[in-house]
């Protein structure tokens, strides 16, 4: 096993060990057992990349393209590195957040396979392999969001975040699995290297817009954000970990991986760019009014993910017109944005778990007047919140410059016409000016102003609490102060994602008097004036109905999904078998004469066997007696006569030489006849129905058609034989390959053994469920005779 393939291996070790380790020794915490494996994994992929290995390939499932193929380059390294080491402070972290009573040994189980999901995800060369690692960070995310699962939000977060990934997932199969039949190559960096066949292909733009779909689903584009805030119901090491690096950010992921194929379209770069624009100006604005501290962040991050998205679409130009433009740097800020919001992220997360834990509350008209008491966590908040803002000289700043900056230079580009530039100006500055507003009223609102009684008397945190947040505090400082010791690793990540070399890439605070240094310094003096003004402008928040909106939009969505398949449902279950008789028939009368009005009735070729006087007999004494069980006024005179049709039909097969067939023709008959006569003997008299007219004759019409229809769907496929009948290969090989001498055995048992297989499951599962009903049947029984009593 190659080292590459270890370090995903190793997450998932460890959501198999470190529960059964907790079951065993219930003293140790599993947390210090979990940090064994993002450790081991991070170190892993630091010495890969040092030693320049950055290729595995391992077959799993060739037959179907399934091959566990990972490549590490420069944006796949980025993206471990946050997968490894903030999961390495999120498992600290946690550590101090949940108590032992929580179901820890489940935790860090789900923890360790979302993490290694997210690895799957981000090394896969293989479009399958990415596919099963994506849909895995969604059931793993799941179980996260839902671990608190006394709590019915929690629940209602998990489904709903479920329900919007596992579409966007589907539409991830349908755009990868549209690029394998172009390409006939499962590989991505086959496929970038094929973008021109692709391109041309009549499934290019189907692939554009499913994998599209995928990534605005998972990384919560407007409108498709709505799971994000719901999804904070999960605790907060978990919120922590999930939508500061990973999993939101897997759908930004997908779109830098698949710019160079795509890029050559406007649709993509229009799509991608305001797509991200408006949800970076529609989430700022609503981060505002939120009351709930995790509320704030989760829009907070679907704000900073639009921004991220943008910058992708601007990024995307300089792909789209073939040579390397100014553009090229709207990559280059996509990519340290995203280390910048992980480190500034994770930490203000961190910090909201412990300020709801010592003091009992998230609800910001509860808190505030904090800063004496929590001396500490005011001073991580403040500075990962000041990042957040763009404000020098942490690192958000030096890459919100930079977003700045390529926005402005949109307008350079002939792709944009000029209304679409001041569209698009509009929305990332009114975003990034609410963005200022709500990072500022954050730390305003908490620790400023008048202390309040609180479920909990505050105080400041434990240090091991704090280690965490303050460790990505402190990286927050020392990459804004020191920027380009992230230089390496920024243009090794943009020129993976560009698929061309970027190099001399220097980031510094000052680049002269410019529209993005104005536009910032404008941010600050209007953002500050309206955080302090915010109860004179806070009005416009109601100007929103209060039900129109997107909420509102899925709950009723989703109570319509259930409500009209139930009302289906009951009214054919209470119309009884005949309509659901009535339902197959007619679908299969419709379909056939769709088929044939599309291709008309060919015959074919085919030959007759001689009739012979015994045949004509069994076909007379067949049709007398389907005859008889159309005027039978009983049931048990129909069931015999079905009978006689049954045990005609068991005689053609002893005359054709088919004496296996004919046994077992003739034995279930006699079952089944026996069976019918106990059962129907019980029932109400055939008259009690009252068949009328109408009734009789839509029998008469569907079994007529029904009848049509497989004569002659029979007649067809026997006069068309494109391919030797199969009993040749049987004859040849039933006594060679499975020793047998009995054919129709042989077959049965070894040839198509699991067909008996399931049918025998088939039979257990039907006698597990009458054993169960006639056990159930006897305990109401019982009750009954308990409540007399």
């Amino acid at each position: 096993m190659h080292l590459l393939q270890l370090a995903v291996l190793l997450p998932f070790l460890g959501a198999i060990i470190v529960p059964i380790i907790y079951y065993y020794t219930k003293r140790l915490h599993p947390g210090y057992v979990a940090l064994l494996f993002p450790v081991s994994a991070a170190a892993i992929l630091i010495s890969l990349r040092a030693a320049g290995q950055h290729i595995s390939s391992m077959n799993w499932m060739p037959h179907i393209g399934l091959n566990l193929d990972f490549h590490l380059d420069g944006f796949a390294f980025l993206f471990t590195m946050l997968i490894t080491v903030i999961g390495t402070l999120v498992i600290f972290y946690s550590i101090s957040y949940l108590g032992r009573r929580e179901a820890l040994g489940h935790f860090y189980c789900y923890l360790l396979i979302f993490m290694g999901a997210m690895l799957g995800v981000v090394l896969s060369d293989n479009v399958i392999a990415l596919y099963l690692f994506w849909e895995l960070t969604s059931i793993s995310s799941f179980l996260l969001i839902s671990f608190w699962n006394h709590k019915s939000k929690s629940i209602q977060g998990a489904l709903k975040s479920m329900l919007i990934t596992v579409f966007g997932g589907l539409m991830l199969l349908g755009g990868l699995l549209s690029l394998v039949a172009i390409t006939h190559t499962f590989s991505i960096r086959e496929m970038i290297a094929m973008r021109s066949e692709i391109t041309a292909s009549p499934l290019f733009t189907v692939a554009l817009l499913f994998i599209l779909l995928a990534a605005f689903t998972k990384s919560a584009q407007f409108p498709f954000h709505i799971w994000l805030p719901d999804a904070m119901e999960a605790p907060t090491p978990v919120s922590a970990y999930l939508h500061s690096a990973t999993m939101v950010k897997a759908g930004i992921y997908l779109v830098a991986r698949f710019t160079p194929i795509f890029a050559v379209s406007s649709l993509w770069i229009y799509a991608v760019t305001f797509a991200g624009a408006i949800t970076l100006f529609w989430a700022s604005y609503n981060a505002v009014k939120q009351r709930d501290l995790k509320g704030v962040l989760a829009y907070s991050t679907i704000s900073q993910l639009g921004l991220m998205m943008t910058l992708l679409g601007i990024g995307g130009i300089s792909l789209h017109f073939g040579h390397d433009e100014i553009f090229y740097m709207s990559i280059v800020a996509c990519v340290f944005h995203i280390f910048n919001h992980a480190s500034f992220k994770g930490a203000l997360f961190m910090v909201v778990g412990i300020i709801d834990h010592e003091t009992g509350t998230r609800d910001l008209r509860k808190l505030s007047g904090l800063l004496h008491v929590m001396p500490l966590t005011f001073t991580a908040a403040a500075m990962g919140a000041l990042s957040m803002a763009g404000v020098p000289p942490f690192n958000g700043f030096l890459s919100k410059e930079m977003f700045l900056t390529s926005m402005f230079d949109s307008s350079e580009s002939a792709l944009f016409n000029p209304f679409a530039v001041f569209l698009l100006l509009a929305l990332v500055i009114i975003g990034s000016l609410f963005t200022f507003i709500y990072s500022i009223k954050l730390v305003k609102d908490i620790f400023f102003g008048q202390r309040q009684a609180l479920p909990k008397e505050p105080h400041e945190a434990p240090l091991m609490f704090l280690a965490s947040p303050f460790i990505l505090i402190s990286i927050v400082i020392i990459t804004g102060l020191i920027p380009n010791i992230l230089t390496p690793m920024i243009e090794s990540a943009s020129s993976a994602v560009l698929n061309k070399p970027i190099e001399h890439i220097h980031i510094s605070h000052w680049h002269g008097i410019n529209p993005a240094l104005l536009t910032t310094l404008a941010i600050f003096i209007v953002g500050t004036l309206m955080v302090f003004a915010f109860d004179k402008w806070k009005k416009i928040y109601q100007l929103q109905p209060e039900h129109f909106t997107f909420n509102t939009l899925y709950q009723d969505a989703l109570q319509y999904s259930e409500r009209i398949p139930h009302s289906v449902n009951s009214k054919i279950i209470r119309s009884g078998s005949r309509l659901h008789v009535m339902l197959i028939f007619g679908t299969l009368i419709l379909l056939t004469i769709a088929a044939f009005l599309m291709n008309p009735i060919d015959l074919g070729k085919w030959q007759l066997a001689e009739i012979r006087i015994h045949e004509v007999i069994l076909v007379v004494i067949i049709l007398i007696a389907t005859y008889m069980v159309l005027i039978a006024k009983s049931r048990i005179f129909s069931i015999i006569m079905l009978s006689a049709i049954g045990y005609s039909v068991g005689l053609f097969f002893v005359f054709f030489n088919a004496p296996d067939i004919a046994l077992t023709q003739l034995t279930i008959e006699t079952i089944s006849t026996a069976l019918f006569l106990m059962c129907f003997f019980h029932l109400p008299k055939l008259t009690l129905y009252g068949e009328t007219a109408k009734f009789k004759i839509s029998n008469a019409v569907v079994a007529i058609l029904s009848g049509l229809a497989v004569i002659v769907i029979s007649l067809v496929a026997y006069g068309h034989r494109f391919y030797p009948s199969i009993n040749e290969y049987y004859i040849k090989n039933v006594y060679e390959l499975a020793a047998g001498k009995n054919m129709v055995n042989v077959i049965l048992v070894d040839f198509r053994g699991f067909d008996t297989l399931f049918e025998s499951s088939v039979l257990g599962i039907a006698g597990i469920g009458i054993y169960t009903l006639i056990k159930l049947r006897y305990r109401k029984d019982d009750e009954h005779e308990e409540t007399k009593k």
